[in-house]
């Protein structure tokens, strides 16, 4: 297997940092959907807040990754099969997946940070608070934070959905060039 991208195909890296990223959001995701319901006096809120935070971190040192590593090692070209428009929405929804993958962690941050506290990184150390946010703007993150999770779920829904309906219906073989082979 290739590490690098090739014009045809996503190479090792890649698809780790793809899938790794997939399976952190949607864990954090069901994670957010459970932490719903607890109380502040409930055994687990505390450690599945702080699994949260931290794992939330990582969905965005993922994405720096990534991004990165796009500079170093171009994308694949879109399949020739696709029409102007599945190609137009491919990379509008790429855009802006990677959109979300900034905004939910860094607005995650400001909420766990805005009292002034650090973020606890796996109890192996801690990332400060960069300062004490206002009330309001606290808010709008949390608004910000609740919109883009689901927001995030729906796009990465759909974009699951689209590469198996062009693995399987349109048979053009997308979501081979995504899967380890």
């Amino acid at each position: 297997m290739r590490v690098l991208n090739s014009p045809e195909r996503y190479g090792l890296v890649t698809k780790v940092l793809h899938w790794s990223t997939a399976l952190l959001i949607f864990g954090l995701i069901a994670l957010g959907w459970y932490m719903v319901d607890l109380t502040y006096f409930d055994k687990w809120y505390n450690e599945s807040l702080s699994y949260h935070r931290a794992f939330g971190i990582v969905v965005l040192v993922l994405g720096i990754v990534t991004i990165a590593w796009r500079l170093f090692s171009a994308s694949p070209h879109h399949q020739a099969s696709l029409s102007r428009f599945e190609a137009i929405a491919a990379t509008a929804m790429h855009h802006t997946l990677f959109l979300l993958i900034f905004l939910i962690p860094i607005s995650g941050y400001l909420i766990s940070t805005s009292a002034g506290k650090s973020v606890d990184m796996f109890g192996w150390f801690a990332l400060p608070a960069v300062a004490k946010i206002p009330d309001d703007v606290r808010d709008w993150a949390i608004e910000l934070h609740y919109y883009c999770g689901y927001g995030v779920g729906a796009l990465a829904a759909f974009h699951a959905a689209a590469a198996l309906k062009h693995q399987f219906i349109d048979k053009d073989g997308t979501l081979g060039r995504m899967i380890w082979k």
